[in-house]
Formats: structure tokens, C-alpha cells, sequence
């Protein structure tokens, strides 16, 4: 049942929350949690993301396909069968990535009605996904290839695989649109990648397990969560040199940046806790939630920030102050990569 109080300042907000198992993506209003709609047909679906002022969102799903079966996907509704049948189009030079892989599916978000757009095959299972600042590309990463995927959004094409390191998990762009950061969390590094030639320039020792990450753009500077040492790395991009690592404890999940980028929001899952570091000193407050904190995202204008629950189909609305919920409402399935869209 959904519990509100009149803390949260009202914003012109969307939050999009994808319900993984349910294979639904649920829209909701940032001050309330009021469902708008659910978008239906999105399989398995767990990276969802954007990028302010662009207009589309890419979610991906976890499930794959073989190849000899990516015909039989369903249209989306009001797509010709013409249309689909471009959608899906093999490329005439040859399959892009790893040839052993299945088929998994990108699917191109209408951001201000949630409307399916676009289908575009994707090599191997997605686990996140990040959209650049100016709208121009997409990347998914692929834990099972080893890599991530690039998709030109002037297009919707996949245009490159970029081998990056073993179990790619996370992607953050920076302030350069066309460079992106991902966390590699079977070898402890995180690849810098050029979209557009489709390489990776450099890699960065970064703990054990880097798995979600986030970036202030205007400091150069890469926060990285490595979960299971309960760790926050700040990684510094000009250099790749880490001057400080903030000890949350437990296993951790997702993080987030405040509006100022003066505090960093992480999901303790391990412990039932949430945790706030100020970035100015580099001290720690923590406060209980429970059960398991999991995905964690900032709702831009309201002071608040979205927690789900990996042990329950719920998500807590909590203020960024006090770290105490002032208010929660029921999903279905699992909530993961959530997105807020103003």
C-alpha cells in the first residue's frame, strides 16, 4: 500500500522502473509512485536508462535467443510487418560480436509516453545500459561476452562489439559524449571506451569487483561501487589514480549521485542499510532499510531518491536528509536500472 507525506517537494518528473521478471517496464509520477502506465512486451527486462533533454530511452533484456529462432519476436503493436522485418534485418557484412552468442533484444523507449519504438538485436544477454549525453549513442553490456554493445541512435543500429574486459557489468558516460566507462567485475578494472572507433583506450585498476558506477562530469571523477568488499571507490578519470575509498560494509548494490554532487546515495543490500557519503569530508552515515536495498536513483528537483527491494516487489521513496522513507508503493517482479526523466 502506498504511504505519502507532504515532505517531498512536487516535481515534474517520470520515473520508469523496469520489473524484470515480469517483463514490464512500470512509469510512474516522481512525487507519488502513482502508477501512469505499464509497458507491456519487454522480456526479461533489467538495464533501462537515458540522458536529459534525449528523447528516447534503451532498455535490454537478460533473456536470450538463439539465432535460428530471432524471426519468430513479436512486433511491437502498431509496427507494420514491413517494418518489422527492417527492425530486425540481419546486416549483409556479417553478425557484429561474438558468433557464438544468442540473441537478446534493445528496445528504443518513446520517453515521454513509454511507446515501443524500435527492436534491435544485441549479442548475448544485456545486464545495463547507458545512453550519452547528446543522445547519439547507446551501449549495453554483455556479462556472458565480455563485452558491450554500440548502437547508433541516428540509425538504431548496432555498430560496433567493443571486447572489454571479463564480466562487463556497469556503463557511465562522463562529460565526452563519445566516451564511455565500464566496469569489468571479474577482472577489477574499468575500460575507457571510444564509441567512435570503437576501442578501448585504456583500462583502470579499480578493486576487486567494480560493479555499478556513476560520474560527476564537471570533477572528473568516477565513483565505483565494489560490492562485495562493501567499498565506494572514487577513481579519478585524468589519471585513473584512487585518493580515496569510502567503507560502506556489507554487500553493496546501487549508488547515486545528489543534485549538487556533494553527497553519494548507496544501497547496502547486505546489511538492510542505506548510506550517504559528503564528498567534502568523506564521512559515512548510514540508516536501516530494509528488506535488501538493491537499485538506487536520484529524483531530480525533489530531494529524494527511488530504493527498490531485491526481496519484495516494492519500491521506497526516501528523503535525502534524513534517509528515512517518506513513502513506498508496490511493483511487480523485481525492480531494477531505474530512470527518472524530467
Amino acid at each position: 500500500m502506498f504511504i505519502f507525506t507532504t515532505a517531498l517537494a512536487t516535481a515534474q518528473a517520470t520515473v520508469f522502473i523496469p520489473e524484470g521478471s515480469t517483463d514490464t517496464v512500470r512509469m510512474v509520477k516522481a512525487e507519488t509512485g502513482e502508477t501512469i502506465k505499464r509497458i507491456t512486451g519487454l522480456e526479461a527486462v533489467h538495464g533501462l536508462s537515458g540522458s536529459s533533454g534525449v528523447p528516447y530511452l534503451i532498455a535490454g533484456s537478460y533473456a536470450e535467443s538463439d539465432r535460428a529462432s530471432v524471426a519468430e519476436i513479436v512486433q511491437p503493436e502498431g509496427v507494420s510487418e514491413d517494418e518489422h522485418a527492417v527492425h530486425h534485418a540481419q546486416p549483409t557484412e556479417g553478425p557484429i560480436g561474438p558468433t557464438d552468442a544468442g540473441i537478446s533484444i534493445l528496445s528504443v523507449l518513446d520517453a515521454a509516453s513509454g511507446e515501443i519504438l524500435r527492436r534491435i538485436e544485441v549479442p548475448g544477454a544485456v545486464h545495463h545500459t547507458a545512453v550519452s549525453p547528446d543522445g547519439r549513442f547507446a551501449v549495453a553490456t554483455h556479462p556472458s561476452g565480455d563485452g558491450i554493445s554500440v548502437i547508433d541512435m541516428t540509425t538504431f543500429k548496432l555498430t560496433a562489439f567493443v571486447a572489454t574486459g571479463s564480466m562487463p557489468n556497469y556503463a557511465a558516460f562522463g562529460s565526452t559524449p563519445d566516451v564511455v566507462y565500464v566496469s569489468n567485475t571479474g577482472n577489477g578494472t574499468i575500460s575507457e571506451v571510444d564509441l567512435g572507433r570503437g576501442i578501448v583506450r585504456r583500462n583502470m585498476v579499480a578493486g576487486s569487483a567494480p560493479e555499478h558506477l556513476v560520474i560527476n562530469a564537471d570533477k572528473g571523477i568516477l565513483y565505483a561501487v565494489d560490492a562485495d568488499e562493501g567499498n565506494v571507490m572514487e577513481l579519478l578519470l585524468n589519471d585513473g589514480s584512487v585518493p580515496r575509498s569510502f567503507a560502506i560494509g556489507g554487500e553493496l548494490h546501487g549508488m547515486d549521485l545528489s543534485d549538487d554532487r556533494m553527497s553519494l546515495y548507496v544501497a547496502g543490500r547486505g546489511e538492510d542499510k542505506i548510506a550517504a557519503v559528503t564528498l567534502s569530508t568523506g564521512d559515512v552515515t548510514t540508516a536501516p532499510l530494509s528488506p535488501e536495498p538493491y537499485h538506487l536513483t536520484t529524483i531530480p528537483g525533489t530531494g529524494t531518491f527511488y530504493v527498490s527491494s531485491r526481496a519484495e516487489s516494492k519500491v521506497w521513496i526516501i528523503d535525502e536528509a534524513t534517509l528515512t522513507p517518506v513513502g513506498d508503493f508496490s511493483i511487480e517482479g523485481e525492480g531494477h536500472q531505474i530512470v527518472a526523466v524530467q
